[in-house]
């Protein structure tokens, strides 16, 4: 797929996105905006470039001689984290490129809504019930709190430069990049969000890496031992972040937990012991430069494309460590680290190996098979009965996407001719994909767990898993058609009631629509047809009004609730479920074809 095709697939989701909203009188709302930003947060979580509780809060306006912009922000579970989102988005029908000097503007626009934040000058100029006037409250009174700050330009347009000097904004130093249409379409198309952390081992370590290296002949791998200094993989952690733990199977978890404790008391007590201390990392690389010339025998010039995946929590501790104690010197530790250079082009292959090596480096701490993803029973199983499965229609299909990226590696391969990869995008659009953090979301929302949906996609698709664990223990389940078609049938409903939620307009839709799912499930329990649903695909009209009725009252009391809090933390609490739960209708569902007449409802 070429980058104009791209272009085009993706201008086109965004539009069947928003067909269907309901129509609700009030203020204009950038809908195509909001959607294309929320496609590209999206991928920025999976690929680990942003927080997973990333939250839109739309907010465009005019402060004094000035423009304000903001279209969402994320914030680390410590708080001690930030990053904020703005748009410039076109909507036109082909690339069009974008200036130094435009992109400069809105990282302004942005930093301007965080000065004045701080200021405490914005709030006076925002609507109490947008998301954005909360964060400006938060921002006022923790600004002291934050140790890193990102804004990230999100554009349809091609950018020239990427990235920008950083700014300083009230004594601390804010990040600025651009995530344009050209560098989305690299990593979702081309190749791996990964591809883009390059390292020259002579600026970021100060010198070749002396290393022992190991050609595998018959083999889909080659590795090296080595040392890296501590201040190296500080400084890497500063620039990348969570990128560089991608492919890990657990997040870093602070330093409240003993383990990492005991990494923060030695780099701060003894660096010189931490060689002695740790057990060093584990780090896959797609390519490696080696220098046999050396003095120092062979070393390492360059790797590409790097993940440490053991080793994360040693990475991140060394990083947070050095801001709380700034004293710390990092030249005296060295880190151990074993490198995988992958040799297998395969993408499937290549993940398959990735989620081994992750899993066999991690398995000294006691992590259980289910923290494997991809190549569970469950999710093998779920995608064969999909991709034999028929929509009612006879003709259209969903597709599961087990695999990260699996549906344009389909197209592409499928979609041999232009007529047909047309064809193909007929009968299984976009918007029948359902990823494995979708399925966690709609099961978890229709099972009444709205809290632990709001934690983030990755979190509440671990609590998803170990879930499905139970279920597989104590009662061998395993997804037969009729549970397939169930929980397709929970992703219908989820959809169109985000779509129904989006057309009021609130400023924390996903929050809204996850409630109100379990508000639904709390209502109506077993008496929904999802059979039905299934056979439909989609939703009555009478259904769709229900759904609004609570979705309204659901976004007054959560509002109401949230009073001076972020909605995304504020979600988070049992509190604000428990706020929800009691609400009820007054609308007649007895001409609801969704609802068996002949059930119990508690009304």
């Amino acid at each position: 797929m070429e980058l104009n095709d791209f272009f085009c697939q993706l201008r086109s989701e965004i539009q069947t996105d928003i067909v269907g909203d309901i129509d609700v009188k009030g203020k204009e709302f950038p809908f195509p905006e909001i959607k294309f930003a929320e496609r590209v947060i999206e991928h920025m979580i999976s690929a680990g470039m942003t927080f997973d509780t990333a939250t839109i809060c739309y907010h465009n306006s005019k402060s004094g001689n000035a423009n304000v912009k903001i279209t969402g922000y994320a914030l680390s579970d410590d708080s001690d984290q930030l990053d904020l989102f703005v748009t410039v988005y076109s909507g036109t029908n082909i690339i069009e490129g974008i200036s130094d000097s435009e992109t400069k503007t809105a990282a302004s626009q942005c930093l301007r809504f965080l000065s004045k934040s701080v200021e405490g000058k914005i709030i006076k100029e925002i609507d109490r019930s947008n998301d954005a006037y909360k964060l400006a409250q938060t921002l006022q009174y923790a600004y002291n709190k934050l140790e890193q700050i990102r804004v990230y330009v999100l554009t349809d347009k091609i950018a020239r430069s990427k990235n920008f000097n950083q700014r300083e904004v009230h004594g601390k130093s804010v990040r600025l990049e651009v995530m344009d249409i050209e560098r989305l379409y690299r990593h979702l198309v081309v190749g791996k969000p990964r591809d883009e952390i390059i390292i020259d081992c002579e600026k970021v370590c100060g010198m070749h890496l002396p290393c022992i290296y190991i050609t595998q002949i018959e083999s889909s791998y080659d590795f090296a031992l080595t040392v890296l200094p501590g201040e190296s993989l500080r400084f890497l952690y500063e620039k990348y972040g969570a990128r560089l733990l991608e492919a890990n199977v657990r997040s870093f978890l602070s330093v409240k937990g003993n383990v990492n404790k005991g990494i923060r008391d030695t780099i701060r007590n003894e660096p010189s012991m931490f060689m002695a201390y740790n057990n060093g990392i584990v780090i896959i690389t797609d390519e490696v430069g080696i220098d046999e010339h050396s003095s120092r025998g062979t070393s390492i010039a360059w790797m590409k494309g790097i993940q440490i995946v053991n080793g994360g929590q040693t990475t991140a501790s060394i990083y947070f460590a050095e801001k709380k104690f700034p004293e710390i010197d990092l030249r005296k530790l060295r880190v151990p680290a074993k490198i995988i250079i992958l040799r297998d082009k395969n993408k499937e292959s290549e993940e398959n190996l990735i989620n081994k090596i992750s899993f066999c480096a991690n398995s000294q701490n006691s992590i259980k098979q289910s923290d494997l993803s991809s190549n569970r029973q469950f999710h093998c199983e779920f995608e064969r009965i999909v991709l034999d499965l028929y929509c009612p229609d006879g003709l259209s299909k969903w597709f599961y996407e087990r695999a990260s990226g699996s549906y344009n590696v389909f197209l592409a391969h499928e979609g041999s001719t232009p007529a047909k990869l047309k064809h193909l995008k007929e009968i299984i659009p976009v918007s029948r994909k359902i990823t494995k953090t979708d399925l966690a979301k709609y099961i978890n929302a229709w099972d009444k767990k709205p809290v632990q949906v709001a934690m983030g996609s990755q979190k509440n698709y671990a609590y998803f898993m170990h879930m499905i664990d139970d279920m597989e223990e104590n009662n061998n389940f395993k997804p037969d058609i009729t549970w397939v078609k169930h929980a397709i049938a929970k992703a219908i409903l989820f959809k169109q009631t985000d779509k129904i939620v989006a057309s009021l307009h609130t400023a924390s839709k996903i929050h809204i629509t996850t409630y109100t799912v379990s508000l639904l499930s709390e209502r109506f329990g077993d008496s929904i047809d999802f059979d039905k649903i299934w056979q439909n695909q989609d939703l009555s009209q009478q259904f769709k009004i229900l759904i609004l009725d609570f979705a309204r009252k659901v976004d007054v009391m959560m509002t109401r609730g949230s009073q001076n809090k972020l909605m995304s933390e504020w979600a988070k609490k049992d509190e604000c479920w428990r706020s929800v739960i009691n609400i009820q209708t007054t609308i007649d569902i007895n001409n609801i074809p969704e609802i068996k007449k002949y059930k119990h409802y508690n009304l």
